[in-house]
Order: structure tokens, then C-alpha cells, then sequence
């Protein structure tokens, strides 16, 4: 907060494009520091950042907005530069009352300071506390399907594939499992609609690791029965030496438990919608033309 306080001290009106170029400058971050994303992907860590210190600043009183996108300095946040305080966060703006109300008025605000970390946004404290659900999700997942017989294991994947965009259909992608149960394949799926290429699967409901020697008889069967690729899921992990296996074969894809529960959240196989939040921002472009 300090350097983006100390930009406007010239006490002309500065833009937001400009301060993140001049903070970036200050703070000696590359090109890979500012395309770091928040984990939803949908906004730069670095930009949202800059947005809530200034936000801050200016329920502090220290800041305010003369335009769209726009900030300067007020009397009062000359006033802070000129006493020589440089360690400016939350804590040091809560001497002010503007702020204190700001943060009153900000429900759920206590909860979100134990839980989260207080040196991150509240976007970041939020984004947290959902891949930590996302993750406890993940875990809950997999207990159930190691809980579930071989059989369901196998519809599931084919749901799974189905649900990503491959076998047309279930039922005719049902249709395909165990009819080649030997070989080490247990299913095979259409990788497009028209079914003009197969896929053929390999689904271990495993408690141990998946050793490379899975992966070679795979490929082994994959060349006997001439397919051109296969997959092999499984509720556990994968050794090392699999994994070099695979890459070094081209041919065969791995999923591991922890990929397997993330593709079921994310194409919703096995889960369903518990609660929906939205979160809102003001309309700039309203209040603009009004």
C-alpha cells in the first residue's frame, strides 16, 4: 500500500493501467511474475493486488477516486507520507474511523481472517477456502469409489469419458465394456462420436502403487489387439519408472487417483451442486453513462 500511496504524492490523478506498470518497476517483477493467475484463472494475482490496496486506501480516507479508474492522493494521505510511516497495512488503517466502518460492514470478514491468511486478498482468502474444499471433495471421492466393487469402477470410468466428450453416448459406450476382457483390457470407447478411432481402457480400483511392469503389458496388449492408444486409471498412483514408461511409449495415458476425483468435479461425475455464490462487482460503464 506504502508504494502505491507514495505514486500519488505529486497529487495529480493517476490511473490504474499506469500504477501497475510503476509498482511492477518498483518491485522488479518479470513478465512471468505478472501473468501469475488467482487459482479461478480469470484474474492476475499481481493486478488484484494493486486493486485492493487501493480499495483499502481509500476506505481509509488516504486515497480517493476523482474518475473512473482513477486515484489520488488527499490531504490526509500527504499527511501519512509526510510522518515518515512506511509499513502501511490493515492494522496501521485501522486507526482510522472510515476504515473501521468499511471492515465492520464487511460480513463474514472475522471468519475469513481466522481461516485465511491476512497478508492475501479477500479474492485470494476466498479462492483458498474453495480449492480447500475442492480438495477435502477430492478426498471423500476417492474413499468411496475404493469402497464401491471392481464393476461400478468400470461403469464410472465409462460415465467419466462419456462426460468428457468421448463414446457418443453411455449406453453405447456400455456396450464396449468387457467385450475384450482379456489381454489386460478391460474397455474400450470411442474417442470421437463416429467412432472412427477407439481408445481402450485399463481401470485399476488399486490401493498400492501401479508398478511400470502395468504400463509395459499394457502397451503389449495394446500392440496385439493393433490400437493406437490407451489409458490407464487408476484410484492410487503411479511409480516412477510408469510414469517414464508411458512418456517414453507416447502412446498411453495415465490417471492417477487424485486427477481421476478432479476430472469427476469438474465434469460433475458423482457430485452435485451443494450451494451457488456469486460474486459482484460494481458496473463502472452504469454509473458512467447516468
Amino acid at each position: 500500500m506504502y508504494p502505491l500511496l507514495e505514486m500519488a504524492a505529486d497529487g495529480e490523478a493517476h490511473s490504474m493501467d499506469e500504477a501497475y506498470e510503476v509498482l511492477a518497476e518498483k518491485f522488479n517483477l518479470t513478465e512471468e511474475d505478472r501473468a501469475e493467475l488467482l487459482p479461478s484463472g480469470r484474474q492476475s494475482r499481481y493486478e488484484n493486488r494493486v486493486g485492493w490496496a487501493r480499495t483499502h486506501l481509500t476506505k481509509a480516507g488516504l486515497l480517493e477516486s476523482p474518475g473512473r479508474g482513477q486515484f489520488k492522493i488527499t490531504p490526509r494521505g500527504l499527511d501519512v507520507l509526510k510522518s515518515g510511516i512506511t509499513d502501511i497495512d490493515k492494522n496501521y488503517l485501522y486507526q482510522f474511523p472510515e476504515f473501521v466502518e468499511f471492515r465492520r460492514r464487511d460480513r463474514g470478514n472475522a471468519e475469513s481472517e481466522v481461516i485465511g491468511d491476512a497478508g492475501k486478498t479477500p479474492d485470494e482468502q476466498l479462492e483458498l477456502l474453495y480449492l480447500e474444499l475442492e480438495k477435502q471433495l477430492a478426498h471423500e471421492l476417492l474413499e468411496r469409489i475404493k469402497q464401491c466393487p471392481p464393476a461400478f469402477f468400470e461403469r464410472l470410468v465409462i460415465q467419466l469419458l462419456v462426460a468428457m466428450g468421448y463414446g457418443g453416448s453411455v449406453s453405447d459406450a456400455g456396450k464396449a465394456v468387457g467385450r475384450s476382457g482379456d489381454d489386460g483390457i478391460d474397455g474400450i470407447i470411442k474417442q470421437d462420436r463416429l467412432g472412427l478411432s477407439n481408445i481402450y481402457i485399463q481401470a485399476k480400483r488399486w490401493n498400492n502403487t501401479v508398478p511400470s511392469e502395468v504400463v509395459r503389458t499394457f502397451a503389449g496388449s495394446l500392440a496385439l489387439k493393433k490400437a493406437s492408444r490407451g489409458v490407464i486409471i487408476t484410484t492410487s498412483d503411479f511409480s516412477k519408472g510408469a510414469i517414464e514408461t508411458a512418456e517414453r511409449l507416447g502412446n498411453i495415458v495415465l490417471i492417477d487417483g487424485e486427477t481421476l476425483a478432479q476430472y469427476m468435479i469438474e465434469y460433475n461425475v458423482g457430485v452435485t451442486v451443494a450451494a451457488r455464490y456469486e460474486i459482484k462487482r460494481i458496473d463502472r460503464d452504469f454509473f458512467e453513462e447516468i
